[in-house]
Parts: C-alpha cells; structure tokens; sequence
C-alpha cells in the first residue's frame, strides 16, 4: 500500500514520454507523450516539456529520466540530437528536483531502456535505432561505463548517428538502411563480443532483414520501464532538491 510510485520519463529526439510505475517496474495506467521543443531545445523549454508530460500522471514519489546523450552525475555533457550548444552542462538533474520537490536520476536513455531489456547474463548489449544510435553495455546485470558511440565514426567520416540515424533512413531508403545496421551489428559484435543485442528505438521494427538469433528487438516501453533500475542501484553522490519554500530540503542520489 506505500509502495513508491516512480516517475519515468523518456526524453526523445521527435518526442518526450511519460508514465507512472510501480515498485516492480510495472506501468500504472496510460503513458503520457508530449512532441520535443524545436532544436536547439533550451534548458528551460526542456523542464517545461517534461513537466507538462507529466502532470496528468498524478504524484509520484521519486523521478528516473532516460536523456538522448552523455550525461554524467545529472548533468548533461552531450545532447546531440537536442542541441549540444545550449544543453551541454546542464544540471538537469537538480532543475528537475527543484521542479518537483522529489528525488531525481538521470541516465543515458540507451542504459535505462537497457536496464528495462536486459536477462542479467553474460555480456549483453543495447543499440537503440532513433533520431539518432544510442548503445550500453551490461555484464552479469551491471552497467559498464557509458560509451557515445553516436559520436564515434563508423564508416568513412560518417558517425554512428550519421550512418544509421533517422536521416540515414529517410535518405537512403529502407533497404540501403537496413544493410547499414546489420553492418554495425557485425562491427558491434567483433569489438564488444556480446551475448546478445537488443535493439530498440522506434526505427527497429523497420530493419527488412532476418535478425541473427543473439538479436532482439524489444518493445520502446523498455525505456520507460527500465526506470526503475535507477532506483535499485547504489548511489555514488547526493545532489541536494531544493523545495517548494516551506518545505524541509532532502537529498537525492545521483547516477552516472
């Protein structure tokens, strides 16, 4: 019956998403979707767009964020897809815990979908095929430091967001697309040795080859869902919420 109720938010390049979970990880209700502010999204559009996607969830007793890019204690260092140049340094992990008054995390949105995906056996792999690539990598269930392979270049001059991001798509075509990633799969299996791979991302289910049987595509919930992780994990650091005036000061941990 106290059960926290977890806040997950999902921040993506076309649109931000929102839903309520319970102490298993489990949805309550509906999700909520709101469309990301026009690029470069300043940092107080950002708050605005997550705050409105999710007030119609009802309360909530602590937040976990999936975000587009490095982020390192809450704080943004790259938001490639979202505009670098305006969010880079961003403590969007405390602005949102003044927001709300509630302890808050913020990870890579690529590790928390793969928090949501993941068995915790041997070393398992995320890809997430959106706006633009995102990847984590899990042994035995924990998380290994986070990797910006969109920034990496994988063909020629081309990045990982380049080759076999949205606009790779829309450009090339599904086909000349759909060889890219399973080139990148290919690479990805060479360099990391993984397991298994999932693929997530709302460009997944739009790959037009048969997947080798150590690949999976995994529903987009799993961004959401995967939320709850943050929450099970030990902190390395307290960042303090600052609330509403009136109101005691508490501490929130931090992730990386």
């Amino acid at each position: 019956m106290n059960q926290p109720r977890t806040l997950a938010i999902d921040i993506g390049g076309s649109g931000i998403k929102a839903a309520l979970l319970d102490d298993h990880g489990s949805m309550i209700g509906e999700r909520q979707r709101v469309p990301t502010p026009a690029k470069p999204v300043a940092p107080d559009a950002l708050v605005h767009a997550i705050d409105k996607a999710a007030s119609p969830l009802g309360d909530f007793e602590r937040v976990s964020v999936g975000f587009p890019g490095y982020v390192r204690d809450g704080r943004v260092l790259t938001a490639p897809n979202l505009g670098s140049e305006v969010l880079a340094g961003f403590d969007l992990q405390s602005a949102l815990a003044r927001q709300w008054g509630k302890p808050v995390r913020v990870l890579n949105d690529a590790d928390v979908q793969g928090f949501g995906a993941i068995t915790g056996h041997g070393v398992e792999m995320v890809l997430t095929l959106g706006t633009g690539a995102g990847t984590a990598i899990f042994r035995d269930g924990e998380i290994m430091p986070h990797l910006e392979l969109a920034h990496h270049p994988v063909s020629g001059n081309k990045t990982y967001d380049e080759y076999i991001g949205n606009a790779a798509r829309e450009k090339k075509g599904r086909k000349a697309w759909s060889k890219r990633v399973a080139k990148v799969i290919d690479i990805l299996r060479e360099v990391v040795r993984f397991d298994h791979l999932y693929l997530g991302g709302g460009n997944a289910k739009k790959l037009d080859f048969p997947l080798p049987p150590d690949v999976t595509i995994v529903p987009n919930t799993d961004g959401l869902t995967g939320g709850i992780r943050l929450w099970r994990e030990e902190p390395k650091a307290t960042a303090a919420i600052h609330p509403p005036p009136g109101e005691p000061a508490q501490t929130s941990p931090t992730s990386t």
